[in-house]
């Protein structure tokens, strides 16, 4: 745990550079493909991913370690050679579980928070699951365990697989030439989250396209028909924990409701957004028909909410690199207690992105939290040590936070309804 966190503060601090270049870049080509909100919402995600898995909230049925100490025919190293056995199978692993959590309806849930931004830009990267509580696929990295690749070689090359996997979400680098025929590119994994007919369900490679092209799950980017992003049946929120969950949900609602037992054990398995017969008449959900003829979700806010929420995600990044830097000293049980907080606190906000009232609701339960927090333990974590005037900054800060809550929701709601009425 420790360890990772520390790999995430450095890589924070990159992500979230390259994000704002884009968005400069964007406004500057007059072409801008990142909204600050669906961006905010989008690194909210990437903050609860983050801290689950610093966190270590995932069970690993079959481990690595474990493998390797049965099946391995000899021991390799930790060698330039070992790291490049150990991504090529990582890479092999990459394509077969993401193809599987697009094509099995209980694994899709793990995986729609990737896809449910209607944007593409580098930000909607960070849209990571929460709900990936259970690795099932660890079977997958059977070729790197028969070869005697040691598990500490897996567990470094794991998070580089990842984050090389950042760069390629974006609408300003188009077609790269040769590069297309090896790696995936921008144009490949446009077509991966585009929602149109042509693309659903293509291009599930991770670094290098040709698991694509063995497979039979390539498309190319098609110069007629322009990518369309998010998820057939949108999300509608810009709270990431409620989208982590919410396939899931239509799931457990389909499955009581079938009033055959056989529907009710197998949904689960059947192909990603299968229900039911008559399920889509009886209890139909919003789905997107024609994707040239739709409205994105939030378009109307003001430029007030949009910066709070900006604010609030930056400060939000502060609580958690201060978590990432200080786990072993924080320590267990609290680093849960501050995981909570973490959790609590971004869907506080998003729920106002949302408009939603119950967002002061959030709020006040939040400010309860850290009052008790701070009651207990004396100060926040240990900050005081470093900041005298810590608890003082904290309490300014959630007291000022919540203040601004009960005026977007009594004040600049009402007022944006108005004129969102009257145009």
């Amino acid at each position: 745990m420790e360890e990772y966190g520390k790999i995430l503060i450095i890589a924070m601090p990159i992500f979230l550079t390259l994000i704002i270049i884009e968005k400069i870049y964007g406004i500057y080509v007059k072409n801008d493909t990142a909204p600050l909100i669906d961006s905010v919402s989008s690194i909210s995600s990437g903050i609860t991913n983050s801290v689950k898995d610093v966190l270590g909230l995932s069970i690993t049925f079959l481990s690595y370690e474990w493998l390797v100490s049965k099946i391995a025919l000899q021991h390799l190293e930790a060698n330039l050679l070992s790291y490049f056995i150990a991504f090529f199978v990582i890479d092999f692993y990459g394509y077969w579980s993401h193809r599987l959590a697009h094509q099995i309806n209980f694994l899709w849930n793990k995986h729609a928070i990737h896809h449910s931004s209607e944007e593409f830009n580098l930000a909607c990267a960070l849209r990571q699951p929460i709900a990936s509580l259970v690795n099932l696929f660890t079977f997958l990295l059977i070729p790197a365990a028969l070869l005697g690749v040691p598990a500490s070689v897996i567990a470094i090359t794991l998070p580089i697989h990842l984050f090389l996997q950042f760069w390629y979400h974006t609408k300003h680098i188009k077609k790269m030439g040769f590069l297309e025929h090896i790696l995936v590119t921008p144009s490949h994994h446009r077509v991966h989250h585009a929602i149109n007919p042509e693309y659903l369900d293509k291009n599930h490679s991770q670094i290098f396209i040709f698991w694509d092209k063995l497979f039979g799950t390539f498309q190319e980017e098609l110069d007629e028909v322009p990518p369309v992003f998010g998820i057939t049946r949108p999300a509608n929120t810009w709270n990431p924990i409620k989208i982590n969950f919410q396939h899931l949900s239509l799931l457990i609602k389909d499955a009581w409701r079938a009033p055959k037992w056989k529907d009710k054990l197998t949904i689960w398995f059947k192909p990603t957004g299968w229900r039911p017969e008559n399920f889509e008449e009886k209890y139909p959900v919003n789905k997107i028909e024609n994707v040239f003829n739709f409205e994105k979700y939030g378009t109307q806010n003001s430029q007030k909410l949009i910066y709070w929420s900006v604010a609030q995600v930056l400060i939000t990044l502060l609580f958690v690199s201060y978590l990432f830097e200080n786990i072993a000293k924080i320590g267990l049980p609290n680093i849960f207690i501050y995981g909570f907080f973490i959790f609590l606190t971004i869907y506080s906000y998003t729920e106002l992105m949302d408009k939603s009232r119950f967002a002061l609701l959030w709020e006040g339960i939040r400010l309860a939290v850290v009052i008790g927090i701070i009651s207990y333990y004396g100060d926040w974590f240990g900050l005081n040590r470093a900041i005298p005037i810590s608890n003082y900054i904290i309490f300014t800060y959630l007291i000022l936070s919540f203040l601004t809550t009960l005026y977007f929701v009594n004040f600049d709601f009402k007022t944006n309804q108005n004129q969102y009425t009257n145009s």
